[in-house]
C-alpha cells in the first residue's frame, strides 16, 4: 500500500561539487541494494555539508530500506525541503507521512500526506496513504476516548466505593456508640433502683420492714436452735443405753 518516493540522483545536482563524489557512489551504491555501503557515503557527503539537502534526503530514502523508521525521519526533518526549494516537495512530504505511517504515528502522517496532496493533488497513491492514516488517527482517538471512559468509570466506582465504605464505618461507629450509651443507662437506672425504693418508703414502712426482717431472722434463728437441741437429746439417749 505504501511507496517511498526516490529521488536520490536529482537532488545530487543541488549539492556542492565537492559533495557530488559522495553522494553519486552513495547513489550507485542505494540503486544495488548496497544500503550499508550507500549510508557511509552519503554520510561522507553530510560531513562536508551538514545542511545539504540532498545528503539529508538521499540517507533518508537510504535509512527507509533498512527500516530504520527513527531515524529517517530525523534526516528528513533535517533536510527542511520545502515548495519554494526544489520543485518536488510533494514527494518529500509524502516521504514524510510514509515514514510516519511505518511508525504508527497517524497524526503526523495525515499532516504530511495532506501537505502532499496540496502540491500534488492528483497523486492517487498519496489519497490512498491519506485515508489509511486518517482511519487510523480515528481509530486511535476513539480507543483513547474508549480509556479515558473506561478510567473514568474505574475512578467514579473507586469513588463510590471508597463513599460506601465511609458511610459504613460511620454507621457502625453511630450503632457501637447508641449501644454503649444504652448501657450506660441501663447501668445508671439499675444503680438508681434501689436509692428509688428506698426513697419511696416513708419512715413508718421503713421501721415495719426493718421489724419484719428482724422477725424472720429470730425465726430462722429458733429453728437452728431446735435442731440443735434435738441433736443433743438423741445423743444423750444413745449414752445412756
Amino acid at each position: 500500500m505504501r511507496k517511498f518516493v526516490c529521488i536520490v540522483l536529482m537532488l545530487s545536482c543541488l549539492t556542492a561539487f565537492g559533495q557530488k563524489a559522495d553522494l553519486r557512489k552513495g547513489n550507485r551504491q542505494f540503486k544495488k541494494g548496497e544500503y550499508a555501503q550507500a549510508d557511509i557515503s552519503y554520510r561522507k557527503g553530510l560531513m562536508q555539508d551538514t545542511s545539504s539537502v540532498a545528503a539529508h534526503y538521499n540517507l533518508a530514502n537510504n535509512l527507509y530500506r533498512q527500516e530504520n523508521y527513527d531515524e529517517a525521519a530525523k534526516q528528513l526533518d533535517a533536510s527542511q525541503l520545502t515548495a519554494g526549494e526544489v520543485p518536488f516537495a510533494s514527494d518529500y512530504y509524502y516521504n514524510r507521512g510514509d515514514v510516519a505511517i511505518a511508525q504508527q504515528d497517524w497524526q503526523t502522517a495525515v499532516n504530511m500526506l495532506k501537505e502532499s496532496l496540496r502540491r500534488n493533488p492528483g497523486d492517487l497513491e498519496a489519497k490512498e496513504n491519506y485515508i489509511y492514516a486518517r482511519n487510523k488517527l480515528q481509530e486511535q482517538q476513539q480507543q483513547q476516548n474508549q480509556n479515558q471512559d473506561q478510567q473514568q468509570n474505574q475512578d467514579q466506582n473507586q469513588d463510590q466505593n471508597q463513599n460506601q465504605d465511609q458511610n459504613q464505618n460511620q454507621d457502625q461507629q453511630q450503632q457501637d456508640q447508641n449501644q454503649d450509651q444504652n448501657q450506660d443507662k441501663q447501668d445508671q437506672q439499675q444503680q438508681q433502683q434501689p436509692q428509688q425504693q428506698q426513697a419511696q418508703l416513708n419512715p413508718q414502712q421503713a421501721q415495719q420492714l426493718l421489724q419484719a426482717i428482724q422477725e424472720k431472722e429470730k425465726q430462722t434463728q429458733e429453728k437452728v436452735d431446735e435442731k440443735k437441741a434435738a441433736a443433743l437429746k438423741s445423743r444423750q439417749k444413745e449414752k445412756n443405753w
